[in-house]
Order: C-alpha cells, then structure tokens, then sequence
C-alpha cells in the first residue's frame, strides 16, 4: 500500500481491530513511512479513545427494582398482570415490526452513530481544527491536496453561526471536511464525504436549498443528512433541531 488514500481508507478499522493481519500490515508499513497519516491516525485514535472513555452512568436501585419486578413477577400477581405477561411477546413483535418499518425510513444507525462519534470527536478534542477560519476563503483551499475531492462550502458564518475552522476527518471508511461552527455556546460539526456505498435514507423530511434532507435525534443530538451530487453532508449538534435546519439552508444557499 503506497497511496495515502488506500491507508486512510483504513484508518479507523485500524484503530478499531477490524483489520486482517496482512492489512494491517499494509497500514503499519504505510503509517512508519507517511508522517501526515501518521498525524491523522494518532489524533484519531486519541479521540477514538476519548469517546469509550466518556462518563457511563449507573442505573438507579428504583428503576432496577421496577424492572426486575415486571421481569420476574411474583406467584401472587393479579391475573390481569399474568394475562398481560402471556400477551407481552405479541406486543414486544408488533413493537419490533414499527421499528423495522421506521428504521427503513430513517438513516442507517450506523450512519447516524459515526456522526455522532465523529461530532465528539469534535468537541472533546484539544484542537479539533487544523485552520483557523479567517472566512471560507481561507478555509476551503486549505482542503485542497488533503482531500480527493473539492468541498463545495461557500457559507463563511455570521453572526448566528460563526464558523471557527475546519479539519480532515474520517467518515466511515473515507476522508471527510470537517467545518466547525458556533451558535451560541454550541458547537456544530458539517461533515462532507463522498457518499458512494454509504446507506442513506430515502424518506426525506427537511428541505435543504435544492436538495431533501433527512433529519434524526441520537444521544441527545440533532442530526441532520443530505446528498448532493456525489458528496453526502451530515450536520450535528445539541442545538435545536430548527436551529441545524436554518443552518444547513445556510450552507445550501451559498
């Protein structure tokens, strides 16, 4: 492996253990030879880490107790408890049946899991720009030679969403421009990636420009997708979802 895209490519299944032996090796000969790769795999795998560790909490005795007990309820329930026990399978299928029918009308959790992975990555990382923004205009062509294609992001922030810079990221399996915004005290990542092979939805419920957008929430963020061409987009944020909506039409216009 010689090129730093195939690497790249392979980066977070890397640091992630996903690799075959002789791929990896590939990827260790690749990044002893490569120090930009290098760079980019040791901030990933920092944030890759920063991500597990982060704060898990327990489950309160009074739930677990309340659980427990619809779980394993006593010989002495009323019988309207024991017929709703027989009846719990059947609902729990109906339930499972809704799920597979919304899901197929929404994005791909994984989809939505590696941007939100990806938005922390963000947000706890010490630096998570590699370009400070002085306007779009020396934001964007900074991209240039680092990414295998041209980002077509001409919105450079205002008032309500100042944008702070951007960095190459990993999306997926593929390098991604990552434009890091405010609103307030909020950060909002836009991540642009080439979108072939990726599972995006086909239900559409936001207008972005000229284009549909898929909107979705996740751990307490707001998601937002879209497809222009061949690059995909995913905006996320905990701001409100109207907020990421008035953004992305932002971004579309310009």
């Amino acid at each position: 492996m010689s090129d730093c895209k195939g690497a790249r490519e392979r980066l977070l299944d890397s640091i992630r253990g996903r690799l075959l032996a002789p791929q990896q090796a590939e990827v260790d000969s690749h990044l002893a030879t490569c120090a930009e790769c290098r760079r980019i795999f040791e901030r990933e795998r920092a944030l890759e880490r920063a991500v597990a560790e982060r704060p898990r909490y327990a489950l309160p005795e009074s739930l677990r107790a309340k659980l427990t007990a619809r779980v394993n309820p006593q010989k002495n329930e009323p019988r309207w408890a024991r017929r709703l026990a027989f009846a719990a399978p059947v609902l729990a299928a109906a339930a499972l049946a809704l799920f597979v029918a919304h899901s197929w009308a929404t994005p791909n959790p994984a989809l939505v899991a590696e941007a939100v992975n990806d938005h922390l990555r963000v947000v706890y990382a010490e630096h998570p720009i590699e370009i400070e923004s002085g306007g779009i205009h020396q934001v964007k062509p900074w991209f240039t030679g680092r990414l295998d294609f041209a980002p077509p992001i001409s919105f450079s922030g205002d008032d309500e969403f100042p944008l702070v810079g951007g960095a190459v990221g990993l999306f997926v399996d593929r390098k991604a421009a990552t434009f890091v915004f405010k609103h307030r005290l909020h950060t909002v990542s836009l991540f642009v990636f080439r979108s072939e092979g990726l599972p995006f939805p086909a239900h559409t419920d936001t207008a972005v420009g000229s284009a549909r957008g898929a909107s979705v929430t996740s751990r307490g963020f707001h998601l937002l997708f879209w497809r222009e061409g061949d690059l995909g987009y995913a905006l996320v944020s905990d701001v409100d979802a109207s907020a990421l909506a008035r953004l992305a039409a932002k971004v579309a216009a310009h």
